[in-house]
């Protein structure tokens, strides 16, 4: 039986995995942390969690003694646009929290999973069918952390035979959060707006398009990745995935379609507009899918189908 520590709990993915997890690893088996706690949520009162910043190692060291630990599951960072605004930050607790995270995992022997982003690619990127190994020079500090996280955690593993793990985010989308500072987070706020007010105004152009996931496919992901045959990884940690690719005006057909006095109108913002551009426009998830079995279940019909049913639910009342 595992024993997983989770940082960045409480955010858009911890916030949901650390559910999936306990019900399948065990309530007991499955510890929350985080910079900040909150008694509202399920992470805090549905298991152990403890407050942790990821940039004091003793203590993440510690937490990973305290339960004895052989897997960390490392998610917190400065997302792209946050990042943008405070850099030197951005690198402090991504870089900092990444090295001791691995430090933790090869001191306890264990796994770690952490994931990269299709922020890694930069304007010299292939643009569509983005191959697994490409050329990466992204133009964002959040991008580079990326990368750097990504030859990090390979160092890792040749040099400390730590068993790292991980994925390439697309933007991802989920009912349960709300956006929470990354450039593809329109994605998401587009259906909170399309059930409150029937409209929504996009700070990403027409015709910009980037590759999404839905949350769903995201988390068992991370399951199915976390248990697959090391056997089978040739490349381990950063695995290009993806389940569908829109712009804003695809996503605001599909809401229309069932919602049909929805609108949408652009007011674009310069920063996130020119994050957005210099990342790829749709990635090849092929080694993902011949390695360990990559099958995202939602489309952008299907996804859209359950955002407005599960939203309606929680903010019409």
């Amino acid at each position: 039986m595992k024993t997983i520590l989770v940082t960045g709990a409480l955010g858009q993915i911890g916030s949901e995995l650390v559910v999936k997890l306990r019900d399948l690893y065990g309530d007991r088996h499955v510890v929350g942390t985080d910079v900040r706690s909150d008694p509202n949520s399920p992470v805090v009162s549905g298991g152990p969690f403890e407050t942790l910043d990821v940039t004091d190692g003793e203590r993440f060291l510690e937490l990973g003694k305290k339960y004895q630990v052989d897997a960390v599951i490392h998610l917190a960072a400065v997302l792209s646009a946050t990042a943008e605004a405070k850099p030197q930050f951005a690198w402090h607790l991504n870089m900092t929290g990444l090295v001791n995270g691995l430090e933790t995992a090869r001191q306890l022997e264990g796994q770690l999973f952490t994931p990269s982003s299709i922020a890694a690619f930069g304007p010299s990127t292939p643009k569509d069918g983005t191959p697994q190994d490409t050329i990466q020079r992204p133009n964002t500090i959040y991008g580079v952390t990326k990368v750097a996280g990504e030859l990090l955690c390979d160092y890792y593993h040749q040099r400390f035979g730590v068993d790292t793990r991980g994925v390439r985010f697309p933007g991802l989308i989920s009912y349960v959060t709300p956006p929470g500072g990354g450039t593809t987070d329109y994605a998401v706020d587009i259906y909170y707006q399309a059930v409150k007010e029937k409209k929504y105004t996009s700070y990403i152009a027409a015709g910009t398009k980037m590759d999404m996931m839905y949350m769903p496919d995201a988390l068992d992901a991370i399951v199915q990745l976390m248990e697959a045959d090391p056997a089978r990884l040739v490349h381990r940690n950063a695995f290009n995935i993806a389940a569908m690719s829109f712009a804003p005006e695809d996503v605001a057909a599909a809401i229309k379609a069932r919602i049909p006095e929805f609108e949408l109108t652009y007011d674009v913002d310069p920063v996130r507009q020119r994050i957005a551009e210099s990342w790829p426009n749709s990635i090849d998830s092929s080694c993902a899918v011949e390695e360990w079995g990559f099958r995202p279940r939602f489309d952008l019909e299907s996804m859209t189908e359950d955002m407005l049913q599960k939203l309606a639910g929680r903010l019409v009342r």
